[in-house]
């Protein structure tokens, strides 16, 4: 049984479960094992939680070399050409959907929606020769079948027979990671702005500001994409789980640490995906958590966020040209041609409001993350 004391010790830290080797879990404790279990990649050396750390917004906090713009595999050499997004909140994109009304392509999981559900895209990483590594279904299940907690869970779970057959066991061990990624862990909605909502907070001058600014479509674009709900409803997640380009330009930095040369085409990247009009559109993530999850966009090209606000800004105020991170001219988008305008359109910002918009934006981190802002 490798590891698995290790393991259990490390769930055990995370839980207030007691267990033994003869118990079996619930499928949200399975699931919250498995999501710290390194013994689930080729060198056992990474779990799903090393690229979705609990403590960082279940975001990738490690610098691998690039400064957290992507993640390195468990090989300790591969590294991604995108950021990991966030768990966080997760659990409510809907399915991956075309919807003939709006005529976009809505939800799913990755950046691109490739995994239509949350137990898709359990099932990816570990397979993923450039992230945990492992070559097939079969070689995952004999890890499983290591640990005799799990053996009880899973047959306690799913049937006495369910590890006999690989793509069945597989099927399932998505599904109990998934169950995990459905608690409240990931969505606790205890935010600032949560509490405001409930009358435990008040908001500053500035924060106040930013909030009618955000929620204004007459003043901002921000409420074009990432508002499903509305302003002041509960349980908004802010994103409505559409796709489009914004014109991001290419992460220089991170290609020349990669060696990646080939356009990343977003959502055209999605098998189910055939039109050429959805290249270089990626999904609009959720803001909940943003001010601690950074770097940001798809490529983690800009590492502040005050510099997101005056990228957007900068498609409708002329004097908004020079990128304050490097000092230069904004880059060229790396796909031109299918760029949201009209979601894009907007008033130009003053420094002010720009602030303004950023303290708003902190208000949306949860409460065990607020002590990672920045004072």
């Amino acid at each position: 049984m490798k590891g698995s004391k290790l393991v259990v010790a490390m769930f055990l830290a995370f839980s207030s479960v007691s267990l033994s080797a003869s118990n079996s879990l619930s499928k949200e404790e399975l699931g919250q094992i498995l999501f710290f279990d390194k013994n689930l990649s080729n060198n056992r050396t990474q779990a799903c939680a090393t690229c979705h750390n609990p403590n960082s917004g279940f975001t990738d906090n490690r610098d691998n070399g690039v400064s957290k713009m992507a993640s390195m595999g468990a090989d300790n050499k591969s590294i991604g050409d995108r950021e990991a997004p966030t768990a966080s909140y997760a659990k409510f994109s809907p399915n991956f959907h075309f919807d003939e009304k709006k005529q976009k392509f809505i939800g799913g999981q990755f950046w691109d929606g490739r995994a239509s559900t949350l137990e898709d895209q359990a099932g990816g990483p570990p397979l993923n020769p450039a992230e945990m590594g492992m070559t097939s279904k079969k070689e995952i299940i004999n890890r499983i079948k290591e640990n005799e907690l799990y053996v009880n869970s899973f047959k306690t779970l799913f049937g006495n027979d369910i590890l006999e057959n690989d793509e069945k066991a597989y099927s399932a061990l998505t599904q109990v990671i998934a169950a995990f990624e459905r608690t409240d862990e990931f969505s606790p909605f205890d935010s600032k702005y949560d509490r405001y909502l409930k009358g435990e907070y008040d908001l500053t001058p500035l924060e106040d500001l930013g909030k009618s600014i955000f929620f204004s479509n007459n003043n901002n674009s921000c409420a074009s994409c990432h508002v499903l709900k509305g302003e002041d409803e509960k349980g908004e997640t802010f994103t409505n789980y559409e796709f489009h380009n914004i014109g991001t330009p290419e992460n220089k930095t991170l290609r020349a640490k990669n060696g990646a040369k080939d356009l990343d085409k977003g959502l055209l990247n999605n098998p189910a995906v055939k039109d050429e009009k959805q290249m270089g559109k990626y999904k609009v993530p959720t803001l909940r958590n943003v001010a601690v999850t950074a770097p940001y966009m798809h490529n983690g090209v800009f590492s502040d966020l005050k510099t997101v606000i005056e990228f957007y800004d900068k498609y409708n105020n002329k004097e908004r040209t020079i990128n304050p991170e490097t000092g230069k001219i904004w880059d060229e988008p790396e796909v031109k041609d299918t760029i949201s305008t009209k979601e894009l359109k907007a008033k130009e910002l003053s420094d002010r409001k720009v602030e303004a918009i950023v303290a708003f934006l902190k208000l949306l981190t949860d409460k065990k993350y607020e002590n990672l802002l920045e004072k």
